[in-house]
């Protein structure tokens, strides 16, 4: 497949991308290898094979989650610049 000018133009924009005119043919042709190697992977042969989301069958490791009491606050807040009544104050940002 080969993009045009305009094209790649257009998907700069739509990227917020700032993109210098003497280069627009050069990433053009490379846009272009970059959809045609998609193009090629959609001509596989995926008949019988399963979606996956990872490529090993692995589980995860999770930790037990269990509740556990907060013993560090005070020091915490020992150092925080302004508390009130165990909790932290912060500069109002809405008016």
């Amino acid at each position: 497949m080969s993009l045009t000018d305009d094209q790649v133009r257009n998907v700069a924009r739509l990227a917020r991308l700032g993109l210098d005119d003497a280069r627009v043919a050069e990433h053009a042709g490379e846009l272009s290898n970059i959809i045609d190697v998609f193009e090629s992977l959609a001509q596989v042969d995926t008949d019988g094979v399963e979606p996956m989301a990872h490529p090993l069958d692995l589980t995860a490791r999770l930790r037990p989650d269990e509740a556990v009491p907060v013993t560090t606050r005070d020091a915490f807040q020992a150092i925080a610049p302004a508390v009130a009544d165990g909790v932290y104050l912060v500069p109002k940002v809405i008016e």
